[in-house]
């Protein structure tokens, strides 16, 4: 989906059209403020209200990053996962809305219900993307696949007044690099002939799998293109990243991919998290912290019951002031989506990290999972063991909150 969820709010608000919009930053108020205006004494249709009504990025002062942004706003530079502060230097003048996740969620559902009415194998990757098998579907090679794309594409805007680019090659991965080539509302076709032409000059950070750390390794070796990626000798680059992922690097970088679209998979895991505004420190905001872990294993909670899942194991994350990180995560002798339960556990991990600096995000994440009403029967001595390492660290019914 192009912009996807900015262009949510486009639909909300379309007198931003063509102007620079960034999505993210703080909860959503900013939809009272404006209904209210400027008085606020009567509240204003959403299409009507003026654009200079609206918060600008330049008066933004928080941690928040960007979720992201209008393809007016990436002309200046700003992009998925930058700081909000940071973008504001680069274009102080963008307007700025925070995420709407429930309306996010239902375009969500809705654009990917009327992709399966037309291609049928279609599997979900996150709220904005998906990969579907054109294979057997009627019409799906008809000038490689262009066809069967723009009638994805007419069916996504007709129903949902959003537009999508949409990549056409042999697999997956080549699929994937090609939904970039073309947007917004492109189609892009890459046949395995276009390999040399199309993907090799391309930078080795464009193949999915191959991250910050990975490139920046790449780098130094010299490599930057996927095209001198090709270029090494499978061993050479085993030698340097290890047998799995080196001989996966040549593989991909010759635009081998056989993985399937996966209809139906199962989560590994869910998780809610929040970054502060401001430090948080575990005794001073005390009360601050407590009401935010109540909030997130709460969501949390609400996430597992949604989706039909129960956990087993509930972890929590930590940030400190200096960026470090802490994990911790506890495995209980039953399977629970209950809120209070999970907040019970969640907290008694609390007692197995250091509180004493102050804190820039705090998470909570349930795994383990069990569709609900299917969770496998516990062993008796597998539920003493659990007690056991309970009672062993301290983590018992009668743990006192930290907050």
């Amino acid at each position: 989906m192009d912009a996807f969820f900015a262009s949510v709010e486009l639909l909300r608000y379309p007198q931003l059209k063509g102007l620079p919009v960034v999505i993210g930053g703080g909860r959503r108020k900013v939809d009272e403020l404006l209904l209210r205006g400027p008085d606020g004494t009567e509240e204003r249709e959403r299409r009507f209200i003026p654009v200079e009504d609206f918060p600008l990025l330049k008066d933004y002062v928080g941690r928040g990053v960007i979720t992201t942004a209008t393809y007016a706003a990436r002309q200046f530079g700003v992009g998925s996962a930058m700081g909000m502060m940071k973008a504001a230097k680069l274009c102080p003048q963008a307007i700025v809305l925070p995420v709407d996740f429930d309306e996010v969620r239902r375009f969500s559902r809705l654009f990917k219900s009327t992709i399966v009415e037309i291609a049928p194998v279609m599997q979900d990757r996150g709220v904005d993307e998906v990969y579907i098998d054109f294979t057997d579907v009627p019409g799906g090679q008809r000038e490689g696949g262009r066809v069967l794309a723009r009638l994805i594409q007419k069916g996504i805007f007709d129903e949902t007044g959003l537009t999508c680019s949409i990549g056409v090659a042999p697999n997956r991965l080549l699929a994937k690099m090609a939904s970039e080539f073309n947007k917004p509302n492109g189609i892009s076709i890459v046949y395995e002939e276009d390999l040399q032409t199309k993907i090799w000059p391309l930078n080795v950070r464009k193949i999915n799998g191959i991250g910050p750390k990975a490139g920046e390794k790449l780098a130094r070796l010299g490599i930057e293109t996927i095209g001198q990626l090709a270029a090494q000798d499978a061993q050479w680059l085993i030698g340097h990243f290890g047998k799995s992922t080196g001989a996966w690097m040549h593989r991909v970088a010759w635009g081998q991919d056989d993985s399937p679209v996966v209809t139906e998979s199962e989560p590994v895991s869910m998780s809610r998290e929040t970054t502060f505004d401001r430090d948080l420190h575990a005794v001073r905001d005390k009360a601050e912290l407590g009401a935010i872990f109540t909030d997130l294993c709460l969501r949390l909670a609400e996430d597992l019951q949604r989706k039909g899942y129960v956990a087993r194991t509930i972890g929590i994350k930590l940030r400190y002031d200096d960026f470090k990180i802490a994990t911790r995560d506890h495995t209980a002798s039953i399977y629970t989506a209950d809120g209070a339960t999970i907040r019970q556990l969640a907290g008694q991990c609390l007692k197995r990290v250091p509180l004493d600096k102050r804190l820039r995000l705090l998470g909570v994440r349930a795994s383990s999972l069990a569709r609900q009403g299917e969770e496998p029967v516990l062993e008796p001595r597998a539920a003493a063991l659990v007690d056991a390492r309970r009672r062993k660290t301290g983590l018992t019914e009668g743990t006192a909150q930290l907050f």
